[in-house]
């Protein structure tokens, strides 16, 4: 760590006076760096074979939302390898707690940032959800997109891990009828792909910004179902996002089966806790 901060006092021209360790993932550290002129930053860094290609990723992420200029991502100013360590070195926001207005405008800009579309669903490169792989083949069919790249990759993992017996899965034919039946006329959208309270921030000046994304371009309604897995976020985020998308038919079985690959994400990750959650959505899909 004390080489990496000299590296990046060189590179930014100034001393790092303190680090300040801050909540972050399982797989890589997170630190405050508070600097001689006032000026702050966030660092991520963790070791090279765990963290560079989800650090590449996560920057590519960042700019692909930054240049839709819809709604703000802190500005990334520095990444790559030193001596082993990999890192990404981004503006710090100060945030606060989100009043009603905050979580409308959160809303009305992610409605914004909905409108920017891609001919296929998928992307041009993989990235990560949590810790796991996400595979973005790029695919003209929303359903085969999300019926194999999405459900069929975690049901196989879960599989694998002993997590989902191979009888409680349903099969790939059963997942594609149905979600021909609650899925049509779905349009490629840019997604954050991992939404939840912990992956926005509202600045002191009520400016919203999103932060860890785990993008590709998919159906809109993937943001609303993880935004409403945990508790879900205000009411007036919803009704400032739904005054630019409306609901429209099937939209609460899309949420619960949208629900269904974060809820499989965390089986995968974090074991049978979610046993039982992933199985009352097959039970009442399936």
């Amino acid at each position: 760590m004390e080489d990496l901060k000299r590296h990046l006092e060189s590179f930014l021209n100034m001393s790092i006076i303190d680090s300040r360790p801050l909540s972050g993932g399982d797989t890589s550290s997170v630190y405050k760096l508070d600097t001689e002129n006032k000026t702050s930053f966030i660092l991520k860094c963790g070791p090279v074979k765990i963290s560079n290609e989800m650090f590449q990723a996560e920057v590519k992420g960042l700019h692909l939302i930054e240049n839709t200029e819809t709604i703000k991502t802190p500005k990334v100013y520095d990444s790559g390898v030193h001596n082993d360590i990999s890192y990404i070195l981004m503006e710090y926001v100060t945030s606060k707690s989100p009043t009603k207005a905050d979580f409308s405008r959160l809303g009305l800009q992610l409605a914004n940032l909905h409108k920017h579309s891609s001919a296929s669903f998928g992307l041009d490169y993989n990235n990560f959800i949590g810790r796991l792989k996400q595979q973005n083949n790029l695919t003209n069919s929303w359903i085969d997109f999300y019926g194999s790249q999405r459900l069929g990759i975690q049901f196989k993992l879960a599989s694998n891990n002993g997590l989902l017996k191979d009888s409680e899965i349903p099969s790939s034919e059963l997942i594609k009828s149905y979600l021909e039946t609650i899925c049509q006329d779905i349009k490629p959208t840019l997604l954050h792909g991992d939404l939840w309270n912990g992956n926005f921030l509202i600045a002191t000046d009520g400016t919203p910004y999103l932060i860890d994304p785990s993008v590709y371009f998919g159906h809109a309604e993937i943001d609303i179902a993880m935004s409403k897995l945990f508790g879900g976020f205000d009411i007036s985020f919803y009704n400032a996002y739904h005054i630019q998308n409306p609901i429209t038919a099937h939209y609460q079985k899309r949420l619960e089966i949208y629900q269904l690959y974060y809820l499989l994400v965390h089986l995968n990750m974090f074991g049978a806790s979610y046993y039982s959650s992933v199985k009352r959505v097959l039970n009442k899909h399936f």
